[in-house]
């Protein structure tokens, strides 16, 4: 029987989708329609441009993923892996459950030729080498912010205990890796302690063991694919922050890149806090308005430039949806071993 939580829980996702809609509609109110219009006028062909940008940047994001694929990247196409990015992030437009699920989704729409362990190993080494490196840009950011602008007191203090904890957590992470911790297997056998949970687990130990291995073991058996996957991912960030400079240029708002540092790694603290809100509908656009003014935005503009960023993901998770329904004619998965299979991203997050 579905626990009460379980019902609730639509219910809540469809009240902040409905919350996170009145107030983007409020927030255009207060920008104004006509400035806004304006604002889409100036752009006009820009946003083509940012497009473009934005589908460079998911090919770097792409290469970064085939090179943690090591040595499997070479039985699987460029472009199939291309569109399983675009899948993974078109559904992870729905916020924290949308990533899991399109992270599990680009695991089990992988081609046959690669095996489970890698697929999982690959995309979890490649979508924490991303947040790392998202990490690393933030924390420059906000470091930049703290000197370029007169921040109060207090403020430099939070400023301080979020740059130390957040490069805490990344040497924990580090240290994870250079000592080997069991990050898969550990919290694996614990699940498998549920009962209903038993068998499944036990079921993939093997898969799960040697996607662990394979994942403490890249940096130290291809240290040249590893640094080669973070200044990658490392890069796809960068390509953000010209995004973001791009747009106030084509709107003639005449701000640095380094301005344009701050709104990128403050943008993704807005994300992060907006993780909760399905598509971080709202909160989004607003946070971009209110960390806008820090480089002398007005509110009109930081309300386009978020709006801009949501139109080029809105574009980019409609050709990640094209992918998904053509990848998902195929009736199953093929393993290695010859045996048919479906899988399915439901499957893996049983």
């Amino acid at each position: 029987m579905p626990s009460p939580g379980r019902k609730s829980a639509p219910a809540l996702r469809i009240a902040a989708v409905l919350l996170g809609a009145i107030l983007l509609a409020h927030l255009v109110e207060r920008a104004g329609r006509g400035t806004l219009l304006q604002n889409a006028k100036i752009l006009a062909w820009g946003m083509v441009v940012v497009i473009a940008l934005a589908g460079f940047g998911h090919i770097v994001k792409t290469w970064a993923w085939r090179v943690a694929l090591r040595g499997e990247a070479k039985r699987i196409s460029f472009w199939r892996t291309l569109g399983l990015r675009l899948v993974s992030e078109a559904i992870g437009q729905l916020g924290f459950v949308g990533l899991v699920f399109g992270e599990s989704a680009r695991v089990s729409l992988l081609a046959s030729g690669v095996s489970m362990a890698s697929a999982i190993s690959s995309v979890a080494m490649d979508r924490s080498l991303f947040i790392a490196a998202g990490a690393v840009v933030t924390i420059t950011g906000i470091c930049t912010a703290a000197f370029a602008f007169a921040f109060s007191g207090v403020l430099r203090i939070y400023a301080g205990i979020f740059v130390f904890a957040v490069v805490f957590l990344l040497a924990l992470a580090g240290l994870a890796l250079h000592k080997g911790w069991p990050l898969f297997s550990k919290p694996a056998h614990a699940v498998a302690r549920i009962p209903w949970c038993r068998s499944w687990i036990n079921s993939k130990k093997a898969v799960i063991e040697s996607s662990e291995r394979q994942f403490l073991q890249f940096h130290r058996q291809s240290p040249h694919a590893f640094w080669v996957s973070v200044i990658l991912n490392l890069a796809s960030h960068v390509l953000a922050i010209f995004e973001v400079y791009l747009i106030l240029l084509f709107l003639g708002a005449h701000v640095s890149f380094v301005s344009a540092l701050i709104l990128e790694s403050l943008t993704k603290l807005i994300n992060v806090i907006g993780a909760v809100n399905p598509g971080n509908l709202g909160t989004y656009e607003g946070g971009n308005m209110v960390i806008g003014k820090l480089v002398g935005l007005n509110g009109a503009q930081g309300l386009t430039l978020g709006l801009c960023r949501r139109a080029r993901a809105i574009f980019w998770a409609i050709v990640g949806a094209f992918c998904l329904a053509w990848y998902s004619r195929s009736n199953g998965l093929v393993k290695p071993d010859g045996n048919a299979e479906i899988v399915t991203g439901v499957d893996l997050c049983r």
